[in-house]
């Protein structure tokens, strides 16, 4: 592929995978090792834009920013912190959609490693079982933590979901600010970007119609 098209998907933020592109080798070494690597790799970004690492303020931003890669920001990459997805028997015989709207979205953009900000709104009708509400929450996390396009993600947080609950029927609106968009580029800080995923039931109209209901409310960010 030329430097032309590689440039041309970054910046139309085109996806090309349906999962997260991963080496063979991701997990060779333990979270300390590459932790020890991206330290090392962040303190020459930064000697290279000229910053005095040996400034109090600076000295400790490249473990810093190691730590955070590896704990918070793309934790979501190593499967050892997938959340257990419990599920319970529906003795309440409750038969609609439950909805769990506004949960927050916290993600990296995988073109420009730049945040993409957002809400996620999952729905799911109950075939036999239910899910707790603060596991939906943790789900939408895993996925999001980890260099992503918005497309995939919301792909993601429905399989994952139609696995837990062995039913096809979930659904997912993600809205989102991407800052590769918002902050540089086309620098519109006004737009926004939705993606769906509906699976089952929620392919059917008046199933649709009446989740999306639910969501006429503005989302805030």
């Amino acid at each position: 592929m030329n430097d032309e098209r590689i440039d041309q998907i970054g910046e139309d933020h085109v996806a090309t995978s349906a999962q997260n592109p991963l080496r063979a080798d991701a997990f060779d070494l333990s979270d300390n090792e590459k932790i020890e690597k991206i330290q090392e790799s962040v303190k020459d970004i930064l000697q290279t834009l000229g910053m005095d690492l040996t400034d109090d303020s600076m000295q400790g931003t490249p473990k810093r920013v190691a730590k955070a890669f590896i704990n918070e920001i793309f934790m979501g990459l190593n499967p050892a912190n997938k959340p257990s997805a419990s599920t319970f028997d529906n003795n309440y015989n409750y038969g609609e959609m439950l909805v769990e709207k506004n949960i927050v979205v916290y993600s990296t953009c995988e073109h420009h490693l730049l945040p993409i900000i957002g809400r996620a709104h999952l729905s799911y009708i109950s075939n036999g079982k239910v899910i707790g509400l603060s596991k939906m929450n943790r789900i939408v996390e895993y996925f999001s933590k980890r260099p992503q396009v918005q497309e995939r993600l919301t792909m993601q947080i429905v399989q994952a979901m139609q696995e837990a609950l062995g039913t096809q029927d979930v659904a997912c609106v993600i809205d989102a600010k991407h800052l590769c968009v918002n902050s540089r580029g086309i620098k519109d800080i006004e737009s926004s970007t939705v993606t769906s995923e509906f699976g089952g039931k929620f392919k059917e109209k008046e199933t649709r119609k009446e989740f999306l209901q639910y969501l006429q409310m503005d989302t805030k960010f």
